[in-house]
């Protein structure tokens, strides 16, 4: 069984940059293409960002310009660094698979609040 493990979130005024990590167990992380996803209360988790094995990266248009995903195959590890947050990017932020498979980790939580 995959397991994801996100990092890096907190509390961040508007304007404010914070970078997420995923540390996903799989012994061909290299080969899967990564996507971001994120839920806010009361919505459906939305899609936020996907790179591929080949680095190739693809974007929601809410964040593009302004986020960006990269991923470190010799660490297992899936990043987006966030730039320029607003308060509607408060969620929990969630990485998986793209398309997603059904384990979902425990995601972690961003609050943009001035």
């Amino acid at each position: 069984q995959v397991n994801f493990v996100e990092s890096g979130g907190g509390l961040v005024q508007p304007g404010g940059s914070l970078r997420l990590s995923c540390a996903v167990s799989t012994s061909i992380f290299w080969y899967y293409t990564l996507g971001w996803y994120r839920q806010a209360p009361g919505a459906q988790r939305e899609f936020i960002a996907t790179i591929t094995s080949g680095e190739k990266t693809n974007y929601a248009d809410f964040v593009k310009g302004r986020f960006t995903i990269s991923r470190d195959n010799a660490k297992n590890t899936v990043y987006l660094q966030m730039n320029s947050l607003k308060t509607e990017d408060t969620a929990v932020y969630y990485c998986n698979f793209s398309p997603p498979g059904t384990t979902w980790g425990q995601g972690t939580q961003v609050t943009v609040s001035s």
